[in-house]
C-alpha cells in the first residue's frame, strides 16, 4: 500500500537540513557530483519543494525565475528507497501548478537523459542537443503553459 505523499513549498533557510541531506545522498554520493557544483549559491534565491512520505522528507526540487516569464526546475532528487512511487512526477507537477498559478508562460529544466521520459509524459519537449553537465548527459526541456 502506498504511504501518504505530501509535497510542500518550503524555504531553503528553514528546511536546508533535509534538502541538503537528500541532494547530498543523490547527487554527491550516488552520482559523484562535486559539492561546489551541487551547492551553487543559488539556493537562497530559489523556491524549494520538499516531498514527504508519512512525514519523512524523501525528495526535493527547486524552482528559479530565469526571466522571460519562465520558471526553471532544478535539483530534483528522490532518495533511493522512495523511488518508483511517482514522487518525481508529483514534484514536477507541483512545480507546474506553481508556475501556472503565478502566471509563468513556461517551465524549463535540464533533464538527465535517463529520466527524460518522466518529463515527456508531463508535456515537456526536448530542445537542442544533448550536453554534458557535471559529467552526466543532459537535455534541455521546456513546457509551454496555457
Amino acid at each position: 500500500m502506498m504511504n501518504q505523499v505530501v509535497i510542500a513549498i518550503v524555504t531553503y533557510a528553514e528546511f536546508l537540513v533535509p534538502i541538503k541531506a537528500i541532494r547530498t545522498t543523490v547527487f554527491q554520493k550516488e552520482q559523484g557530483i562535486a559539492a561546489e557544483l551541487e551547492f551553487d549559491g543559488l539556493d537562497s534565491i530559489a523556491i524549494h519543494l520538499l516531498a514527504y512520505i508519512d512525514a519523512n522528507p524523501v525528495g526535493t526540487a527547486r524552482m528559479r525565475d530565469i526571466g522571460k516569464q519562465t520558471l526553471k526546475l532544478e535539483r530534483l532528487a528522490v532518495l533511493p528507497e522512495a523511488r518508483r512511487k511517482g514522487i518525481g512526477k508529483q514534484l514536477t507537477q507541483k512545480a507546474l501548478d506553481f508556475a501556472q498559478e503565478n502566471n509563468y508562460q513556461a517551465v524549463s529544466l535540464n533533464s538527465q537523459l535517463y529520466v527524460k521520459n518522466l518529463y515527456e509524459k508531463l508535456g515537456f519537449q526536448s530542445v537542442g542537443d544533448i550536453f554534458d553537465e557535471a559529467g552526466i548527459p543532459h537535455i534541455k526541456m521546456i513546457k509551454q503553459l496555457p
